[in-house]
């Protein structure tokens, strides 16, 4: 219950650097920094690793690692994309399979907490709950058909509609009743274009009743926003303010196509941002993140299922922040290391991660391998975790006080059994797909 972690390098958002430091954590809790191990602790040499906080990972849909290396070439996202595999077609074991598999890569690329939202979400829980990481998890739900989503077309369909919400909602009512400290719900709505106006009005009463956060897209396409406006007359940020869901509880992944007035409007909001940068530039899009964070948008950074690296993450969102200001240095390490701990920490509701190694704080905290050479030399941290770090250089990682993965390999789960289960699913899905 109580352990001395000692000769670490460690780097915290809100405590900076200290080269050569130690933690003491007694019942899942950091209890004390730079001070001498009490009799009875087990005593931990660090052996010169780099010390950081879980990076908080605010965007993914775990089961569409069955399509990554593959839908990249064909189109912005599966849901919206002919020949690829549709997550309509996964039963809850194919779901739960794949959802272990997108988790444990998370886990291992050093993000102690995650936002995982999908169809079957209760299959998400279930491997969350497996790894034992923070989890905070949502049920999808849309009333577009999605058989014909992917086709281009745009169909209303309120039983697909009445069964996700049954779905997200029952996820609510079983898990918040088991009291799991980890695994915490919340409310996700697909996004503008594939959910009525109707739909939206009920997740904002949702959010009022409930006090959750609503984790949704929005502005993600062009496609989203063309729809929109053929269908209501707004831009998916104007829809989501007539129905009352533009708020510091709206939680909105990509805002990519944003006009200046969206980007205002979003701002004075206080929405929460899970900026995508990876996903994004992957088909040659930047969203617009220093003027929302201008504005008053918060920003918080994801993978969303393509890559699980947040290192990459934060370099990316770099690259594109000053792409987009015509090369000035508007974004550096620093800032970008606190959208994928503390800020993020803070911006979401629902959760006891802190983003810290702050006394007080609980002992969620990675350890990068101290021999990597491309994480060497050390000045102020923040530069070298961010420019040159990456997910490969991860060793352990440790969720209140437990170590969840060790010498790189998870500590609860086969790590061996995961891939080969979740390989033939995937394999079998690309069959039905290409036949």
């Amino acid at each position: 219950m109580a352990c001395h972690l000692y000769n670490v390098a460690l780097l915290c958002p809100t405590e900076g650097f200290v080269s050569n430091g130690s933690l003491t954590i007694r019942d899942g809790i950091i209890a004390a920094r730079g001070a001498a191990p009490n009799p009875g602790e087990t005593v931990i040499d660090g052996k010169g690793a780099m010390c950081l906080p879980g990076l908080i990972n605010t965007h993914n849909h775990s089961p569409l690692m069955s399509v990554r290396g593959m839908v990249e070439d064909l189109g912005f996202a599966p849901a919206y994309t002919p020949g690829v595999p549709q997550g309509h077609w996964l039963s809850s074991e194919e779901t739960q399979i794949l959802a272990r598999l997108g988790v444990m890569e998370m886990l291992c690329a050093g993000a102690t907490t995650i936002v995982d939202y999908y169809r079957m979400p209760d299959a998400l829980a279930r491997a969350a709950e497996a790894f034992g990481l923070r989890a905070m998890i949502g049920g999808r739900v849309m009333d577009a058909d999605t058989a014909s989503l992917a086709n281009g077309r745009f169909l209303h369909d309120p039983k697909l509609g009445e069964a996700t919400l049954r779905a997200a909602l029952d996820l609510i009512d079983t898990w918040d009743a088991k009291g799991n400290d980890r695994i915490s719900t919340i409310l996700a709505p697909h996004a503008p274009d594939t959910c009525s106006r109707q739909m939206l009005h009920t997740f904002a009463d949702l959010s009022a009743k409930t006090g959750k956060q609503v984790h949704t897209h929005l502005a993600q396409s062009k496609m989203e926003v063309a729809q929109v406006r053929s269908r209501e007359g707004l831009s998916p940020a104007e829809l989501l303010e007539d129905v009352g869901l533009l708020s510091p509880d709206l939680v909105a992944a990509h805002c990519i196509f944003l006009d200046e007035a969206d980007i205002r409007r979003i701002g004075k909001a206080g929405v929460v941002i899970n900026h995508a940068p990876i996903g994004n530039a992957a088909f040659g899009a930047a969203a617009p993140v220093i003027a929302l964070r201008e504005a008053g948008a918060k920003i918080t950074l994801c993978t969303d299922t393509k890559s699980a690296d947040m290192f990459e993450a934060m370099r990316m969102a770099i690259a594109a922040a000053r792409w987009r200001a015509d090369m000035e240095f508007v974004l550096d390490a620093k800032t970008v290391f606190g959208w994928g701990t503390v800020d993020a920490a803070r911006a979401l509701k629902g959760h006891a991660a802190s983003g810290t190694l702050s006394v007080g704080s609980p002992a969620d905290l990675i350890l990068l391998d101290p021999n990597a050479p491309n994480l060497r030399p050390v000045i102020d941290g923040y530069g070298i975790v961010v420019h040159s770090g990456s997910a490969a250089n991860v060793t352990d990682v440790m969720v209140a006080g437990e170590w969840l993965v060790k010498d790189r390999m998870p500590t609860r789960v086969d790590m061996d059994t995961v891939i080969r289960d979740a390989q033939k699913v995937a394999e079998n899905l690309w069959k039905r797909a290409s036949a």
